[in-house]
């Protein structure tokens, strides 16, 4: 890999940290390992394509583009705590990925959404949790993490609750989202 690769790839996954926690190729490992899957298969679950997952993984692509694949990821990594933690079966969390594969990446404000169906399969649904997701993800699928933080330095003076939106729901990790939404949920 020569140095502008090099330089791309570490860009890539510092974008990732930002949008996502941490690169994408250690938080996929994990999800690997935790849930005993190979990366063709969870390539499967997620919704991509081998090739793209890879990329992903290697910082050859930071940004997942599509917000039903930023929803399946959160999904699973809910699902592999459960798995962390005891309280899910290797077969329950099986039977989980599946209904993630399958439904993930609808509206969690509907009816018919993946937190409501989430309970009964053994994932804890929470709303807010899910619904904070929802928002990040929305955000983060049309702007990226520079983008979100522009706009809201524009809007600083002028509007400063929008501008705090912009950089809690765009830029922040998921914890100090909930924690905005908590508090202006009353």
């Amino acid at each position: 890999m020569d140095a502008a690769q090099q330089e791309s790839t570490e860009k890539a996954r510092e974008q990732q940290t930002t949008w996502y926690g941490e690169p994408l190729g250690a938080l996929f490992r994990r999800l690997i390992a935790d849930l005993g899957l190979n990366q063709a298969r969870l390539a499967v679950v997620l919704g991509l394509s081998a090739p793209m997952l890879s990329q992903l993984m290697s910082g050859q692509r930071a940004k997942i583009g599509n917000p039903a694949v930023v929803q399946r990821v959160r999904a699973l990594q809910d699902l592999a705590a459960e798995v962390r933690a005891g309280r899910i079966s290797a077969a329950e969390a099986t039977a989980s990925m599946e209904e993630i594969r399958r439904t993930a990446g609808g509206n969690v404000l509907s009816p018919n959404s993946t937190a409501t169906r989430s309970s009964s399969i053994g994932v804890p649904a929470n709303p807010t949790k899910r619904v904070v997701r929802e928002i990040q993800a929305l955000l983060r699928s049309v702007s990226d993490a520079t983008e979100i933080q522009s706009a809201a330095r524009l809007l600083a003076d002028s509007h400063p609750e929008l501008a705090e939106l912009l950089r809690v729901y765009g830029v922040a990790r998921t914890r100090e989202a909930v924690e905005h939404y908590e508090r202006h949920q009353g």
